[in-house]
């Protein structure tokens, strides 16, 4: 059986993206995401809230338009992947993991006029260009070039 590996996530970013480039020249954005869940206790009947915090993964030109565009506070939509990473700790020589999201596309949730500050969400777009990707969900990967695709891990200047 072939699994489904999808992740939507709203939320605000929770520091600038950090924007580098490998050897071969693809830009690789690192930024962390905060989503925020608030609800009432059923037992208490006050508000309660809850935050997650996500680190994702972009590459190529999806990469650098987040780098340019967004800042730390910034609410953005994306879609990914799960993505498992795994390592041995130099320090105390045990294996560690991470779960992440590798980004597939992204909307902007603001009007992208605001520098800093609280952002709160909205429905309205950005002056930016849209990064949502041209082919549609259901055609099959990007050719061999290789754009948009992670790079090779010895690639990666992390």
């Amino acid at each position: 059986m072939n699994g489904f590996n999808k992740v939507i996530l709203a939320g605000n970013l929770t520091r600038d993206p950090e924007l580098r480039y490998t050897p071969g020249g693809m830009a690789i954005a690192k930024f962390g995401l905060a989503i925020n869940r608030k609800w009432k206790d059923s037992q208490s009947g006050e508000m309660k809230e809850d935050v997650t915090f996500v680190d994702i993964d972009a590459f190529g030109k999806q990469a650098e338009t987040i780098g340019q565009y967004l800042k730390k506070g910034r609410p953005i939509l994306i879609e990914g992947r799960l993505k498992l990473d795994q390592w041995d700790d130099k320090q105390t020589q045990q294996k560690r993991s991470r779960l992440g999201v590798v980004l597939e596309s992204f909307n902007f949730l603001d009007g992208g006029n605001r520098e800093g500050g609280d952002f709160s969400g909205g429905g309205g777009t950005s002056s930016a260009p849209s990064a949502r990707p041209a082919r549609p969900a259901s055609s099959p990967p990007p050719n061999s070039s290789g754009e948009g695709m992670p790079p090779e891990e010895d690639d990666v200047p992390f």
